[in-house]
């Protein structure tokens, strides 16, 4: 991949190119396909997104966190999760590749196959992994790891802050150019997973910017150990229109998503973060028997048991507005 390609962001607003550094870690764009035997719903792949030892939608994020943490002059990339964690793993993995020393700070979570696997893959990775078990002990711990790594840049769960967001903001133009090629129809619902908001709220954000302002976006809630809700998120994407503004990009007050853009359900959490539910363990073996694709039990799999269950009235009384399209989010790596 050449480390000469252009952005989307820094084409849309070239002022960006000066100010807000980037860092290609992928090849774009993620493969989209119709899901044969739903009505008007595809899928994109965003498990390929990722040239390195890890993929998925948290490898967007780090293409802009990354760079920026550099560009601060930082030497530590410090973030948190749960045992199990896609985010922290792929931070490590990619940090450490490009020069950076990482700690990752996880507390428990329900243990499986794929939890144990992911802790064993970080625990490997060369960074520093504090294991505190719980969010209190994490807070509590929290200055100590300051002071214990050096020139920590601290990224929050998921990579979801402001400039983490753009990744989602930089796929959002992604998706656009699919449609304009044919490669895929306008959506009119976009259904994701949501862990920390990041890739929600940078959608949010990113399809107005993208001329993509009358497609929803359906969020999945899957984590209750973070208060995740349409206000917050939409203040994350406000955060990340700040970033842009800031570096020289207009972004207009009637471009930003208001609370009533964000739809989020919450039906599909089940008993709490990282437990597997009935539904998405029904929907985890039909991806991969009918459509081969590979879901995970913690967000995918929840995610998609509620699309393929769409048909049933839900809080927002309605059904999903098709075209749907699916964002797979999943990215593991041996």
């Amino acid at each position: 991949m050449s480390a000469a390609r252009v952005p989307h962001l820094h084409r849309w607003a070239p002022a960006l190119a000066e100010t807000l550094p980037y860092l290609p870690l992928g090849t774009p764009p993620t493969p989209v396909r119709p899901l044969d035997g739903l009505d008007d719903v595809w899928v994109k792949e965003e498990g390929a997104y990722g040239d390195g030892r890890w993929g998925g939608n948290k490898i967007r994020k780090l293409e802009w966190t990354l760079p920026d943490a550099r560009r601060q002059g930082r030497s530590t990339i410090l973030t948190f999760g749960a045992t199990g964690t896609n985010h922290g793993l792929a931070t490590a993995r990619y940090a450490i590749d490009h020069g950076f020393d990482a700690a990752v700070a996880v507390t428990d979570q329900p243990e499986d196959e794929h939890v144990r696997a992911n802790f064993a893959r970080l625990r490997a990775s060369g960074a520093a992994v504090h294991r505190t078990h719980t969010t209190r002990r994490t807070k509590l711990a929290a200055p100590w790891l300051l002071l214990r790594h050096r020139r920590p840049y601290v990224l929050p769960p998921g990579g979801s802050s402001p400039v983490g967001a753009l990744g989602y903001v930089e796929a959002s133009f992604e998706i656009a150019e699919q449609v304009e090629r044919g490669e895929l129809p306008r959506p009119s619902t976009i259904v994701c997973a949501v862990g920390t908001a990041g890739t929600m709220a940078g959608l949010l954000l990113g399809l107005r910017l993208a001329g993509l302002d009358d497609v929803r976006v359906q969020g999945v809630v899957v984590n209750d150990a973070l208060p995740l809700d349409p206000e917050r998120t939409t203040r994350l994407a406000a955060k990340a229109a700040q970033v842009l503004r800031r570096r020289g990009a207009t972004v207009g007050d009637a471009q930003l998503p208001t609370v009533a853009d964000a739809r989020m359900t919450y039906d599909a959490l089940g008993p709490g973060y990282g437990h597997a539910t009935e539904q998405g363990t029904r929907a985890q073996r039909a991806a991969l028997d009918r459509w081969s694709l590979q879901l995970d039990p913690v967000y995918t799999a929840k995610a998609f048991g509620h699309l393929l269950d769409a048909d049933r009235p839900r809080e927002h009384g309605a059904t999903l507005r098709r075209p749907v399209l699916f964002l797979d989010t999943n990215g593991p790596r041996p």
